[in-house]
């Protein structure tokens, strides 16, 4: 008898060990729960703090100075290039008045402009007498006289040619932007249309030519001279004071596309009406 007690004591222990534990001997969900939201909370570091009223304010007065930069740099600048013309022609013009006639004999200041004012009204009335018969015959003695001068009438032609080809009123040289690849394919640069290639150039091509000026940034006054296939050349919508922006900022100042003129003039039309 107590061997037989014995044995199924054992037996009911090892039944016991071999049982997996019950829901009440594991930690409570609750326990874990928090447990992880401790860990997560280290791992992540604390929030992040507001900017403090200190520098919400400094923020505000950087975005106010760089808007007053940005609306006064270019009326600024403007004005400033425009004085340094204005003056470099009163230096040039005022000293040439006869001393009677000059103002600033007689004000206690300077009049600026004067200059700029007095030259204005003398080409006037220099190009009212060259439209006359006697005007062109004086033109032409004095060219006739300037192409007997070896490198005077080389320089004289050449400034000629330019102003006339630049200053005409029919004139279509630097009045279509157009765009090309260049210095190869797949890169494409603006440039001006100026005319149709002529003269030995054109004889020596077997295509419809072009000649297209290059111009450089920021510095649009300098460029290349390409003689470029008609066909490879497109042209564009923008004129040539955008394209020249487009130039001279470096692709800064976008110029707008024809739908967005149309769209901000339908704008514009429709905000007058109210």
């Amino acid at each position: 008898m107590l061997l037989a007690q014995e044995l199924s004591s054992r037996t009911s222990h090892k039944e016991d060990d071999h049982k997996p534990p019950s829901r009440h001997s594991l930690p409570s969900t609750g326990i874990l729960h928090r447990l992880s939201r401790i860990e997560n909370d280290g791992l992540a570091g604390p929030p992040p703090k507001l900017p403090s009223a200190r520098v919400r304010l400094l923020q505000k007065l950087r975005a106010y100075f760089l808007t007053g930069v940005l609306v006064t740099a270019p009326l600024g600048l403007t004005i400033y290039l425009a004085w340094i013309f204005i003056d470099f022609v009163d230096n040039q013009i005022t000293p040439l008045f006869p001393d009677k006639y000059n103002p600033e004999n007689y004000l206690p200041f300077a009049i600026p402009g004067i200059g700029l004012l007095v030259a204005i009204i003398g080409l006037t009335i220099i190009g009212a007498v060259t439209a006359g018969f006697f005007g062109r015959a004086l033109i032409r003695a004095s060219e006739r006289i300037l192409a007997r001068m070896p490198v005077i009438r080389n320089i004289y032609s050449v400034f000629k040619q330019l102003f006339e080809t630049v200053l005409a009123d029919q004139s279509k040289a630097f009045r279509e932007v157009v765009l090309l690849e260049y210095p190869r394919r797949d890169i494409w640069a603006v440039g001006f249309l100026t005319s149709g290639t002529k003269g030995e150039v054109g004889e020596k091509t077997d295509k419809d030519m072009v000649n297209v000026f290059l111009p450089t940034t920021p510095n649009p006054t300098s460029g290349y001279l390409l003689f470029v296939p008609r066909e490879d050349v497109i042209t564009l919508e923008m004129t040539v004071e955008e394209g020249i922006k487009l130039v001279v900022s470096a692709g800064i100042i976008t110029p707008p596309t024809k739908a967005e003129k149309v769209a901000r003039a339908a704008a514009l039309t429709k905000k007058k009406g109210r």
